[in-house]
Parts: C-alpha cells; sequence; structure tokens
C-alpha cells in the first residue's frame, strides 16, 4: 500500500476550503509547518492566526471567531490541543456548542522519536468524554479530506486526529465518508475487527493473513468513534459472533471501549481490544513503536484467535 500524509492532505484542503469561502480561518499555536496549516497562512495570511504558545487562549479567540459567524479551524499537536486546552474546549466551545474544528496533528504512538511527553494516547477518550463533541480518525488522505470538507459545514464542535507519519493509502476516490458511518471494508462470518486510523490497514493484511487459516475475517473501519455507528456493530455481531478492536490509542477511553459501551447494551459477544496497554509511550522510531505495542498484523491476529477461542 502507498503510504500518504494525512497532514498534508489537510493542509491541501484548507487551501481550498479558504479559495470557496471568506468565512474558513485557521489558527495555530506556532506549529504551522509541523501541522501543515501554513499553507493556509501562505495562501491567505488574513485569515491566518499564529496564537503561539498559547493553546488554552487560542480555543478561545477561535469561539470569539466562531460567534462573529467564522468557521473556524484549530490546530496544533494533539497532546496540546486534547491535554493542555481541555478546559477551553470543555467550557468555551463544547458548553455553548459553538462552530469549531479542532483537527490535531502527531496524535498517537507514530509521533515518534518525541516520546512520551508528546504521544498522545488518551486523546479520543477526552474529546469523546465532552457533550457535544464529535470525533473522527481517518485512516488516509483521501478521507482525510473528505473529513475536513465535511465538518467544515456540520455545525457544531469536532475533534478530528491526524498523524506525524505516513500511512497506508486504503481507499479510492469512490469512497464516501458519513459522519456517525463505518465502512466494511472486507465481508467475514467468524470475526468482526473494527478499527480506525493506520490500524484499518493493518487489519486488511491480517485478514489476508488468516484468510489463509481458514478464519473469514469482516473488517469494518469505523472512523467516527462518537458518534459511533451503532447500528453496524451490533449487525456485524451478531452475524460473526466475535469482536477485536484495534486503534492507535490507549485501551482505555477509546474505540475499544466505545464498541464494548454498543455490545454491552445491545448485543453482548466475546470481545478483544487491541491498542497501547495502560501505560505512557517510549521514544523511538513511529513504525517500531506500533511494532513494539504489537499495534500491526500480528497484534490482530493473536486477538483474533485469543477471541475465537473464547467464542468456542
Amino acid at each position: 500500500m502507498e503510504k500518504v500524509s494525512l497532514r498534508d492532505a489537510y493542509g491541501d484542503t484548507l487551501v481550498e476550503l479558504g479559495r470557496e469561502d471568506e468565512r474558513i480561518v485557521v489558527l495555530d499555536a506556532d506549529l504551522s509547518g509541523s501541522t501543515k496549516t501554513a499553507k493556509f497562512a501562505k495562501v491567505f495570511p488574513e485569515r491566518f492566526f499564529n496564537m503561539g504558545i498559547a493553546e488554552i487562549n487560542m480555543m478561545n479567540v477561535a469561539a470569539g471567531l466562531a460567534v462573529s459567524g467564522k468557521i473556524p479551524f484549530v490546530s496544533t499537536f494533539a497532546i496540546f490541543g486534547t491535554g493542555r486546552a481541555w478546559e477551553a474546549v470543555r467550557q468555551t466551545i463544547c458548553y455553548p456548542n459553538l462552530n469549531v474544528k479542532i483537527v490535531c496533528s502527531h496524535g498517537g504512538i507514530t509521533v515518534g522519536e518525541d516520546g512520551a511527553s508528546h504521544q498522545a494516547l488518551e486523546d479520543v477518550a477526552v474529546m469523546r468524554s465532552i457533550p457535544n463533541m464529535r470525533v473522527i480518525v481517518p485512516a488516509d488522505d483521501i478521507e482525510t479530506k473528505q473529513v475536513i470538507r465535511k465538518v467544515a459545514y456540520t455545525e457544531g464542535p469536532f475533534y478530528v486526529r491526524l498523524s506525524r507519519e505516513k500511512f497506508p493509502r486504503i481507499f479510492d476516490e469512490s469512497y464516501k465518508f458519513e459522519i456517525g458511518k463505518g465502512h466494511v471494508l472486507r465481508e467475514g462470518e467468524d470475526v468482526t475487527v473494527i478499527s480506525n486510523g493506520v490500524m484499518s490497514s493493518f487489519a486488511l493484511l491480517a485478514a489476508e493473513i488468516l484468510e489463509k487459516e481458514g478464519i473469514s475475517v469482516e473488517v469494518i473501519h469505523m472512523p467516527t468513534v462518537k458518534p459511533i455507528d451503532v447500528e453496524l456493530v451490533v449487525k456485524s455481531a451478531s452475524k460473526t459472533g466475535a469482536v477485536v478492536t484495534a486503534e492507535e490509542h490507549s485501551v482505555v477511553g477509546g474505540l475499544g471501549s466505545a464498541v464494548a459501551e454498543v455490545l454491552v447494551e445491545n448485543y453482548p459477544v466475546p470481545m478483544e481490544r487491541l491498542g497501547t496497554p495502560d501505560v505512557f509511550g517510549l521514544s523511538g522510531k513511529g513504525w517500531d513503536l506500533l511494532h513494539y505495542f504489537k499495534l500491526d498484523e500480528n497484534g490482530i491476529i493473536e486477538k483474533v484467535k485469543k477471541v475465537l477461542a473464547r467464542k468456542k
């Protein structure tokens, strides 16, 4: 699979939106070269605001711009946008349900050499916990472009999580992203794997390997963690009778937790969650860290075999 940059796709789409709609404004916390909002700043300097290393203030200013009729996109690293600025996101953006789009790069363990202090493994959990916030984790550049366009013109707050590393491209131009909908990448009968972000590419690899062993895997890409596609989760679980979730995030509070909540309330089946354990990250190359924490096709295969044993 060709590897592509989600943050470059974000920067390019911002420029396209900026040409189409003068209401689009962009704020960044002195990281525009990394988040790729610098592309927008170059074309529309009068609509770009470098807020410096002041993430709380940046969220408050974005709220004010939203009240003024603008469509603000706010970007920084995930650890700062969801950690340092969490209270401002809750109180100033989500409580009044304002039209602010928080798009953070450098999410997950693939932040790499910057180490545990910069690896947001809890961001989906903390954003998912806030009322009115919707949470999206795209898999590749094609989906990212569609996500950014969709959230731009869907009223209310969003958190979109992007990566530092390039991810394998799994979609083509026929793909259509919908908020709150999962996408069946592969039909299967024995077990369901529900994933997002980079883990959806690994889920497809795992399914191919397991097929050779006579195990039929249904692969569902679930970009929207909140609101999650309850109907699709239940439909697939009722067909296969076993579920594995896979995410580049802590097993606490992310996609796995969201799916578990759906199943326990609607259709309980054996389930296993793959993500980072309840620990901080480590410094190292992004793809090496994925393999270290078994966030790859081998980790998914291990969980699939474990849940199938429980199913029997």
